[in-house]
Order: structure tokens, then C-alpha cells, then sequence
């Protein structure tokens, strides 16, 4: 059975960081593509990072909001995909998700707040 278990998430000041976790289990991990998404308030949900899996070679794609901010990566010993929050700010305030595509079909974590705030 697929579960992917979320982590990190919390409050932080404006400028600060936070990195997510999100440890996968019931799948093959690298051949997984594994992304974050994020949805803020009274907004759509929103392709945050993409961390390929092997057969996509590992490749990685940011939103250009986060771009240079922010940095996914995998741990295939832990089974275990990454999210590093650099500079955050008001903006960047949503319920984050992980997300696994395995096998043609796509499954989702619960969801870890973030809330940047002074």
C-alpha cells in the first residue's frame, strides 16, 4: 500500500527557512516521480518541484516563483524526497503536498502547513 508521510512544516519569520520531507513507502521509489505542490488560501493548487524518477533521469523543474529559492531532492537509501525553503515570504504561505506517480496512477500526502509570517 502507497503512503507518502510529510514532515517540516511549520511557522517561520519572513527571510527564514524550513526544509519539507516526505518518506515514501509501498512503491518502487526511483522509479517514482516525485513533486511538491502547494495551495495557499482562496487559491488553486500549484505545481511547486518536480524530481524525476529514473526514467526521467533524476531531472528537476521548479515554478518560477520558487525558482532559485527553492530545492527538491531525493534520498533513494531513505526513500525520502526533499523540499529546501530559502528567503520565504508572505507569499509562500499554503498547505504544502507531496505527491507520487507510480505505476500510471498518482498518490498524495496529507499536506504540511507552512505559514511565514512576523
Amino acid at each position: 500500500q502507497v503512503q507518502l508521510e510529510e514532515s517540516g512544516g511549520g511557522s517561520v519569520q519572513p527571510g527564514g527557512s524550513l526544509r519539507l520531507s516526505c518518506r515514501a513507502s509501498g512503491l518502487i521509489f526511483n522509479l517514482a516521480d516525485m513533486t511538491w505542490y502547494r495551495q495557499a488560501p482562496g487559491k488553486e493548487r500549484e505545481l511547486v518541484a518536480i524530481a524525476g524518477g529514473l526514467n526521467l533521469r533524476g531531472r528537476t523543474e521548479y515554478a518560477d516563483a520558487v525558482k532559485g529559492r527553492f530545492t527538491i531532492s531525493r534520498d533513494s537509501g531513505q526513500k525520502t524526497v526533499y523540499l529546501q525553503m530559502n528567503s520565504l515570504s508572505a507569499e509562500d504561505t499554503a498547505v504544502y503536498y507531496c505527491k507520487a506517480t507510480y505505476n500510471s496512477r498518482a498518490y498524495w500526502g496529507q499536506g504540511t502547513q507552512v505559514t511565514v509570517s512576523s
